[in-house]
């Protein structure tokens, strides 16, 4: 027993050892500015103790925005829940017959957006791939959206609609970003990335746009000039190596294109019935993932607590382990609450001011792509009062 114990002690002190010693090669390496590689980061994803993992990652967040924490006043509107595909984790999709299927005309889509008109700044809308769409109706919603709120705006599109939308018009991906984005698209929200591993894909949502596609859509939007965020669905069938690849490939395309303005990793939300086989992080891992993706996406400027998926109470944690954005006041959404998320959506702006300045750190609005900011602040303020919007 005495050699076993002492076989034991042996084999911790070793494992110790070589965790702190990863930890204090990521601290040198982002002291002096270099990169942490993917062999790197996958020790740390797996082997780091959370608190110090964190800690490193809200020194990098700090280092890029200092105390401040963004946020902004946005609507989601889900133009159709109808799609012809049927990936496995999804909740929103509906088939064209099912009762409870939709779709927006454009008139339809204003009025959902009016009784916000005054308190937003962006809206936020994606949907599924509708049978029959073209390029055409997304320039006659746009357009509609511009001239009605030319305030708001339009972050809209996911790569695999903008793929649907280009085949069903029989133009190319280029020609297709350049009509939208004349007719007033603005930004793209990254969405539909899932993991960029092609193995993972067939398994979760075969028929979407392949991780290659993926990554050439975006990398097209930045050619002409539309900013895009990028995105990572983890805890369904993926390794913890599969995420680390994900992340080095939207490093190596940001490197070449610098069009990604802010990155948001959200886990799989689970019920009985899609993906049983998922494997569903915890609330440790939620955090892991964020810290390790503010440490590997070094070139990507913001990182984003996407409260309407890991809820505010894990979102108010996120902002002390490497994020720096809380996505906004939403107003109303359909894809995450499909899917089960319970995260209110009546914080509205005090709320989130609240939130932060709970850990300390300074409420920041900004617009959609990050080049209008605001300071708020709820200290000394005796009632609440309206806060504009940036415009």
């Amino acid at each position: 027993m005495h050699n076993d114990s002492g076989t034991m002690s042996l084999e911790l002190s070793m494992a110790d050892l070589e965790v702190k010693d990863a930890m204090d090669r990521a601290r040198a390496i982002i002291s002096e500015g270099g990169r942490i590689d993917v062999d790197l980061g996958l020790s740390l994803y797996k082997n780091a103790p959370l608190m110090q993992l964190g800690e490193l990652a809200h020194s990098v967040k700090r280092r890029m925005h200092g105390e401040k924490i963004h946020f902004n006043l946005n609507l989601h509107v889900n133009t159709t829940n109808i799609c012809v595909l049927a990936c496995r984790f999804c909740a929103f999709r509906k088939g064209s017959k099912h009762e409870d299927a939709y779709h927006l005309s454009v008139e339809e889509y204003l009025d959902r957006v009016r009784p916000y008109s005054e308190s937003i700044d962006e809206v936020h809308s994606v949907g599924g791939l509708h049978p029959e769409w073209t390029v055409e109706h997304y320039e006659n919603l746009y357009r509609a959206m511009k001239k009605e709120f030319p305030h708001i705006t339009i972050k809209s599109l996911t790569a695999v609609e903008i793929k649907h939308i280009a085949k069903r018009t029989g133009i190319s991906i280029p020609q297709t970003l350049t009509r939208l984005m004349n007719a007033g698209l603005d930004a793209i929200p990254g969405g539909g990335a899932e993991i960029l591993v092609d193995s993972v894909r067939d398994r979760i949502c075969r028929g979407k746009e392949s991780s290659l596609e993926y990554l050439s859509i975006h990398r097209s939007a930045h050619e002409v000039g539309i900013p895009t965020n990028c995105t990572m669905l983890f805890g369904t069938v993926e390794t913890l190596e599969d995420r680390i690849t994900h992340l080095d490939l939207l490093r190596r395309l940001q490197d070449d294109t610098s069009g990604f303005q802010c990155f948001v990793p959200y886990p799989f939300l689970p019920d009985k019935t899609r993906l049983p086989e998922a494997k569903i992080p915890s609330a440790e891992e939620v955090l892991r993932t964020i810290s390790i993706s503010r440490l590997m996406l070094d070139n990507i400027p913001h990182l984003k607590a996407y409260r309407m998926n890991i809820g505010d109470d894990l979102a108010s944690l996120a902002i002390l382990n490497g994020a720096d954005d809380l996505d906004g006041t939403v107003e109303k959404e359909e894809i995450m609450h499909s899917a089960g998320s319970s995260t209110p959506l009546n914080t509205g702006m005090d709320g989130l001011i609240r939130m932060i300045e709970s850990t300390g750190q300074d409420a920041v609005q900004r617009n959609t792509t990050y080049t209008r900011f605001k300071p708020h602040t709820l200290k000394n303020r005796s009632e609440p009062k309206a806060l504009p919007v940036l415009r």
